[in-house]
């Protein structure tokens, strides 16, 4: 009861790429160089997951630049070489963004062998993440569908014969990480879950949708400025989500204004992964500020129900800070664990 996990990234070591920079390039162009420096960062990865205490581990994406690139460098009909500057969650920023050009299509399996390797270093239930459709669409500047819901649609079969792949590599639970749901809270009970399901259609796997606030940058902070003294976003959203097909939906409380009875909105039938943990600052949270995240979340579901998690991916952040954040999540666990 109560396990613990983070969202899915972990900063990189320096070696690795330049720290606390988020979609930093590598530090070596040399290939065989770079994939054992990958295989390393997954290693520690792992070990500093389970030193902290986190029950259910991923590999840190640490094979990848950023969430969403990681997955779209291997699919065929984008080009990387044709990127369009163009504002992405409803232009909250802008970004360099690859160019859909033609057909999209897997030419052969993306993140199969990176779970094959963090599965034989883990004892523990390994998570592995993968971008949702609606915001794969919504970082693609697109010449060939030019209609987001057919494109989401595409990458959603895309992603369910990956995912399929996953699960037979070892993977005990499959995120879809979709930010965009909340910014497009018109398309999420249309389009975006319809895509959702697809993509994990038939899993055995548990499966999740991660729901954020984005990373702790500028562009991010000064939006949420905008956004009043209540984020309500989560409301107009999560009675489609109860009649999804997800098992799962991780979510951000922790130093934001989520008021946490969004959490009665999912019903009762979903469980929910409690961010307790912000990402955006680097002041640690102490066991008892966890503790008091998930005594408040527990008033609005059962404790089977609730899964003790950071807000969001902890990439930009220096090593050190990651560590001690993920230490105080799994004590902070422990503690309401106890009360139970």
């Amino acid at each position: 009861m109560l396990a613990t996990s983070i969202v899915g990234s972990l900063p990189k070591p320096s070696w690795l790429a330049k720290p606390e920079i988020l979609w930093a390039p590598w530090a070596t162009d040399d290939a065989a160089r770079l994939a054992e420096a990958k295989r390393d960062a997954v290693r520690l990865a792992i070990a500093d997951q389970e030193e902290a205490g986190i029950d259910i581990v991923t590999d840190g994406e640490q094979s990848r630049v950023h969430f969403v690139h990681g997955m779209l460098e291997k699919i065929d009909g984008i080009d990387f070489n044709k990127k369009t500057r163009i504002g992405i969650r409803n232009d909250r920023y802008e970004a360099d963004c690859p160019t859909v050009t033609g057909p999209i299509r897997r030419p052969a399996p993306i993140h199969r062998d990176e779970v094959v390797y963090a599965r034989a270093r883990t004892a523990r239930r390994l998570k592995v993440t993968m971008p949702g459709p609606m915001t794969i669409v919504d970082t693609l500047a697109d010449e060939h569908y030019r209609d987001r819901p057919a494109l989401a649609m595409a990458f959603a079969e895309i992603i369910n014969a990956e995912a399929h792949e996953l699960e037979a590599a070892g993977a005990d639970y499959i995120q879809l990480d979709e930010p965009a749901f909340n910014v497009y809270l018109d398309a999420v009970p249309t389009w975006g879950i319809r895509a959702l399901n697809r993509a994990v259609d038939g899993l055995r796997a548990k499966t999740i949708v991660h729901i954020c606030y984005g990373y702790g940058i500028e562009a991010n902070l000064r939006w949420k400025q905008t956004l009043g003294d209540v984020w309500d976003q989560y409301r107009m959203t999560f009675p489609a989500l109860a009649d999804s097909a997800i098992d799962q939906v991780s979510l951000e409380f922790a130093g934001g204004r989520v008021p946490l009875d969004v959490i009665a909105s999912l019903g009762g039938r979903k469980d929910v992964l409690v961010g307790a943990i912000d990402v955006t600052t680097k002041t640690v949270e102490s066991p008892e500020d966890v503790a008091g995240t998930l005594r408040a979340a527990l008033k609005h579901t059962t404790p089977d129900r609730i899964f003790p998690c950071t807000n969001c991916g902890m990439v930009p952040m220096a090593r050190g800070v990651a560590q001690a954040k993920m230490r105080a999540l799994a004590l902070g666990a422990a503690l309401v664990r106890a009360e139970l």
